[in-house]
């Protein structure tokens, strides 16, 4: 097994005690048991403090526009499937602007794994409401108290389509970093949702209150859509574990052989502008 060690890049700078310390943790774990190669793996994430994860892991990665990270690592995984292409952010990012293309890609089935740091706030700008506060939750952006009902991301990507879903703590990283380490091995779009606390700008869901509100999975058949379903739906009881399952032809495999038989950069291209619209008219 490779070294952990190997994925250590710059010293995290986020907040002591914040969630995603764990969270990386539990990703370098994951992709030392998969002996992952940093020359072919990438990690794509958007803006947020959750986002800045790609900064401390040793591969290739890339930042793109806030909301932008799944459009960018699903182009990625296009132009070449043999890399493996890693989505990371916060519930802001993945469940609020980032929405439009999170739930493409959950339908699309493509062999990406996305890990949602859910912290119910928005902490890089300094603990604003985000998509998956509680209704009645108040931030400065919210002073009475959102009015909204905070969006079920896990059951989201259910029903767009996901074919793994698994929810960790980051105050559990044995179980977390075998969650990523599974859904990166998955064949198809894996998304694993980590309850990580902001010990910032969140002083309600702390990790005492994780605890309290989240229970382990036992004894359940993750092929099970109805159980799955019914899992998902309960918002007051977080399952810890994973939650659903099934093996499905990915969307790489549905197109034309000619765009994905090769890496991108390999393909022999004709500059000719010619040639190619005689292809494709």
């Amino acid at each position: 097994m490779i070294d952990v060690k190997l994925y250590d890049k710059e010293t995290p700078t986020w907040c002591p005690g914040c969630g995603d310390y764990g969270v990386l943790t539990a990703l370098k774990r994951a992709a030392a048991n998969l002996e992952l190669d940093p020359s072919r793996t990438v990690v794509v994430t958007g803006i947020g403090c959750s986002s800045k994860i790609n900064s401390y892991f040793y591969s290739y990665g890339i930042h793109t526009l806030h909301g932008r990270a799944a459009a960018v690592a699903e182009g990625i995984k296009l132009a070449n499937p043999d890399l493996e292409v890693i989505v990371a952010g916060g519930d802001g990012d993945a469940y609020a602007i980032g929405t439009e293309h999170f739930v493409h890609l959950a339908r699309r089935n493509l062999d990406i794994a996305y890990i949602v740091m859910d912290n119910q706030i928005y902490g890089l700008t300094k603990g604003q409401v985000s998509p998956t506060s509680e209704e009645g939750f108040v931030t400065i952006t919210t002073p009475y108290g959102s009015p909204e009902k905070p969006v079920n991301g896990p059951l989201l990507a259910f029903s767009a389509g996901a074919t793994y879903i698994a929810r960790g703590f980051s105050g559990d990283i044995v179980q977390l970093s075998k969650l990523i380490e599974d859904g990166i091995r998955h064949k198809g779009f894996a998304l694993i949702d980590v309850l990580s606390p902001c010990v910032t700008w969140n002083k309600i869901n702390t990790y005492d209150w994780y605890k309290a509100h989240s229970y382990q999975l036992k004894d359940h058949d993750p092929s099970n859509k109805a159980k799955a379903f019914q899992i998902l739906s309960d918002e007051d009881h977080l399952a810890l574990g994973l939650i659903y399952k099934k093996e499905e032809k990915i969307y790489e495999e549905k197109l034309p052989r000619k765009f994905v038989a090769n890496p991108f950069q390999n393909i022999e291209v004709d500059k000719s502008i010619e040639n190619i619209y005689e292809e494709f008219l």
